[in-house]
């Protein structure tokens, strides 16, 4: 099973990055990735990314700043509009890096 990072950011860092992060938990557990999430809010990610190691950002309100990581927009996951694009650009993403 492979181990994914992954930061998830939302307006508060709790509500809409906490189901986010649940989503991307069952979704990708059930195609074999061990998930951990970090929730923040736009104003923690770098210092998130100074303190941890990440595969990717997942997002629902605007981040700013250059990242080493891809940051990818996750409103339509959390909408289900869009869900399938968002899966198929995350699972893409996984695929190149390993």
């Amino acid at each position: 099973m492979r181990r994914v990072r992954i930061l998830t950011v939302c307006g508060s860092g709790t509500v809409s990055s906490s189901m986010i992060a649940n989503k991307l938990k069952d979704t990708l557990g059930e195609k074999g990735y061990k998930v951990e999430t970090t929730e923040v809010n736009p104003g923690g990610v770098k210092s998130a990314l100074s303190t941890g190691s990440y595969d990717f950002i997942a997002y629902t309100s605007p981040i700013h700043g250059e990242f080493d990581i891809p940051a990818i927009n996750a409103v339509g996951f959390l909408t289900g509009f869009g869900e399938e694009e968002f899966i198929d650009e995350v699972l893409n993403l996984l695929e190149e890096s390993e």
